[in-house]
């Protein structure tokens, strides 16, 4: 019987052990210097398509901060969707055509952005940048996501980052950072040695080609992470742009936070038990490094739950040992547990030091710990349907 259950922690080390290993890599490779962006070199006709439930506040500042970079090439469409607020006569006092959509069933950000490609198809662009309504672009941003879409004839993820504002609780600033990890280090370790990275949502560029070829319509809560692997499938993998930036804020309130949280986390989680397998199985027989990378990103699950993971082997491993007094297989899980740590110290080094003090990043574990009842909530009440985030108090 011991001998069984050494096996089966054996045979579980080496699974954790692969998104374990890709994390460091992802984090050491994002460490490496990379190339100067260029300036842009062509100018398409472009729409900027924004899909917007109920974002009669926040869709002001996106709107500003894409004024000044606005070209006679560059038209601006939103998708007022499912609204009952005045979304879509603030959106349309800034001079930008609006579309107002309504349905009881289909609701959801890829319903919305379908409604707007259905309305683009009558007299298609050559490049469509989805932006959230939520969302500030950095300077040069709408110029150079455009410039790579037609660069490269693959989809352009720009940098998106969510902040926290400086008297955030402490809970939002790791949030912030642990977002940079995944938005900013490891897509940015992978597009070092040419791998694709997800999709994350807004700050997407596509040209008119590509983004005719897939299937917006969808209600899952992931729809971005979704239409990355849809992409990965007709072989051409999105491709990471760090020099386009785009910033958004967590909600303010409780109440959207944890929607927000839960709709990220329960919806990756789904999609690498829908998805994780078989597209790594379709990567290896294709011989497709590009959707094997994108397929083991994707299992990496987020870091908070991966770290919770070891933690708890990590603990089985030393009672085993104590009880066995064999270091071997048990005490296998520290390397794993180590990598983690220094990959997270080396991310926070390039990346989090204006997010969060070191100090601050000690009390990582207590912010774990918060955490836990959502992933309870997966294996018993796992949400499955788009929910808005309530972004004020």
């Amino acid at each position: 019987m011991l001998n069984f259950a050494a096996l089966i922690f054996s045979l579980i080390v080496v699974i954790i052990s692969i998104p374990v290993i890709t994390f460091f890599v992802q984090v050491l490779l994002s460490l490496l210097p990379g190339h100067k962006s260029t300036a842009a070199k062509h100018t398409p006709t472009t729409t900027i398509l924004i899909p917007a439930h109920n974002e009669s506040t926040g869709i002001i500042q996106t709107l500003l901060s894409i004024k000044g970079q606005l070209t006679p090439n560059i038209n601006v469409l939103v998708v007022a969707d499912n609204c009952n607020d005045d979304t879509a006569a603030i959106a349309k006092s800034y001079g930008v055509e609006v579309i107002e959509r309504h349905h009881d069933a289909e609701r959801g950000k890829g319903y919305a952005l379908d409604y707007g490609i259905q309305h683009l198809a009558k007299h298609p662009p050559e490049v469509v940048l989805i932006l959230d309504a939520d969302c500030l672009v950095g300077e040069h941003a709408i110029a150079t996501l455009v410039d790579q879409a037609v660069e490269y004839q693959r989809p352009i993820q720009g940098l998106y980052l969510m902040n926290a504002k400086n008297d955030s609780p402490l809970k939002i600033k790791i949030a912030a950072f642990a977002w940079a990890v995944k938005n900013w280090s490891r897509p940015l370790g992978f597009s070092r040695i040419g791998l694709a990275c997800p999709l994350m949502g807004s700050g997407m560029a596509f040209s008119w080609r590509i983004i005719s070829q897939v299937n917006f319509a969808s209600g899952h809560i992931v729809e971005d992470l979704k239409l990355g692997i849809d992409f990965a499938k007709l072989n051409i993998p999105p491709l990471f742009c760090p020099a386009a930036l785009i910033t958004s804020e967590f909600p303010s309130s409780e109440e959207g936070i944890n929607t927000q949280r839960t709709r990220w986390e329960h919806g990756h989680l789904s999609m690498i038990l829908k998805e994780g397998l078989p597209l790594i199985v379709r990567g290896i027989k294709q011989a497709n490094l590009n959707m094997l990378a994108m397929a083991i990103d994707m299992c990496l699950p987020p870091l908070a739950l991966l770290v919770l993971i070891i933690t708890i082997l990590s603990m089985v491993g030393l009672l085993m040992t104590a009880v066995t007094h064999q270091l071997l297989p048990w005490t296998s899980i520290l390397i794993d547990a180590l990598l983690v740590a220094v990959a997270v110290i080396l991310a926070w080094c390039k990346f989090g030091r204006n997010m969060v003090k070191f100090s601050e990043l000690l009390m990582v574990p207590f912010y774990i710990a918060t955490k836990i009842p959502l992933y309870a909530k997966f294996i018993f009440k796992r949400q499955s349907e788009w929910v808005r985030s309530k972004r004020d108090n």
